[in-house]
């Protein structure tokens, strides 16, 4: 399993709790879509991951931008991510990277908003914030290769499923 979390907007700890905790330390890789906030929340993140693929987000400071990436893909179980945090790119912008990338799947934050769209023909997976929701549902995101097929979750911190797709790949 892929774990995709973001906008954790800590000072002290990862601030990872219930499932979310779990599925953090469960996964074959982590994938964090930016806004650590400071340095020590990134290494607590790491501390917990197996393996970790992040971005820096636009409240993260000098010294998470200099230890970080604006935009990171990686291949999981021979699908293809990209990864940002969004605040700098349209749709449009957005779906020339992912081509230019070789994009199966696109993964933002940012928005603090939970949800798995559509972006130019391919997935799009923003996982939410788990730790500061604002005015939506805390959550992340859970992603397994399932034969031919990906399959993307939203949960809670607390386990529940909230919206799945399963993605022919």
């Amino acid at each position: 399993m892929l774990t995709v979390i973001s906008d954790t907007h800590g000072t002290d700890d990862h601030r990872l709790d219930g499932h979310t905790l779990d599925a953090v330390r469960d996964a074959d890789h982590v994938v964090h879509a930016g806004d650590f906030i400071t340095e020590t929340v990134l290494d607590a993140v790491a501390a917990e991951a197996t393996e970790l693929t992040a971005v820096y987000g636009n409240n993260d400071p000098p010294a998470l931008r200099e230890r970080l990436t604006d935009a990171a893909t990686l291949t999981y179980d021979g699908v293809r991510l990209l990864v940002v945090h969004g605040h700098e790119h349209t749709a449009t912008a957005l779906g020339l990277l992912a081509r230019q990338e070789g994009a199966d799947v696109v993964v933002v934050g940012h928005s603090h908003r939970p949800e798995i769209t559509d972006l130019d023909g391919r997935p799009l997976v923003n996982p939410g914030s788990y730790a500061d929701p604002r005015r939506y549902r805390p959550a992340h995101a859970e992603l397994t290769v399932e034969g031919p097929n990906l399959r993307v979750r939203l949960r809670s911190p607390a386990g529940e499923t909230f919206e799945e797709r399963t993605i022919q790949r």
